[in-house]
């Protein structure tokens, strides 16, 4: 005699019956705890999910392409870098500079503000004109003759010795402030001695004896 599976008894009924659907759901989702059946629905994805998806990435990463370009530095020409790399050997005191350094230097003090490629070319024709000899004999006479000049010279000064440019941070390990006090001072997170050799009596440094070529600027003290 047949029987149907709600009269057949044992075991073969009950797994036909566990195989049943409820609303149309699977068993596997009627039957799983509610997080379960949160997390399934959620990663069911859709065909029209998927291309949605891939439409917003492409649209966000031709934006984001777009937007980098637009706040990029640009690259300095030669005759550009040549006039700024000249001012800041006089301003440093030092024949030499990296050239490299120089061109992020540049690109990045110009983009801040508009007229800072004027007052470098101001800085560089007075250069040329005077024939200075030491960098306090240049900045100072830089401030005498336009006083906005000295913003110019102070973010120059802080390009090369803190390697930071347009409140950015250009180069790290090979700012200059860090090869004044090379022999005694390392920069933070290298250590070119051996174990402990900060227990080592530094070596002595000479008072300087200079006296400022620029007027007293404002105090300003940079969130940390």
């Amino acid at each position: 005699m047949f029987h149907s599976d709600r009269a057949e008894p044992g075991f073969v009924g009950r797994t036909r019956r566990m195989r049943q659907t409820h609303k149309g759901q699977p068993v596997a989702e009627w039957c799983a705890s509610p997080n379960a059946m949160r997390l399934n629905k959620l990663l069911r994805m859709s065909r029209r999910d998927v291309l949605l998806g891939g439409i917003g990435l492409s649209v966000a990463g031709a934006t984001g392409a777009a937007l980098a370009a637009d706040t990029a530095p640009a690259t300095p020409n030669n005759e550009d870098l040549s006039r700024f790399m000249q001012v800041s050997q006089r301003l440093t005191d030092r024949e030499t500079l990296n050239p490299q350094i120089g061109a992020a230097l540049y690109a990045n003090i110009v983009q801040a503000n508009a007229d800072r490629k004027d007052k470098l070319n101001a800085l560089h024709t007075l250069l040329e004109r005077e024939k200075f000899t030491t960098a306090s004999a240049f900045a100072h006479a830089a401030e005498k003759s336009d006083p906005k000049l000295k913003d110019v010279i102070h973010e120059i000064l802080t390009g090369w010795y803190r390697g930071i440019a347009d409140g950015k941070v250009v180069v790290y390990r090979s700012a200059l402030m860090f090869d004044i006090t090379k022999d005694a001072v390392y920069p933070k997170t290298y250590a070119t001695g051996g174990p402990f050799y900060w227990t080592s009596k530094p070596p002595e440094v000479a008072r300087p004896k200079g006296h400022p070529a620029l007027s007293a600027s404002a105090l300003v003290i940079e969130p940390t």
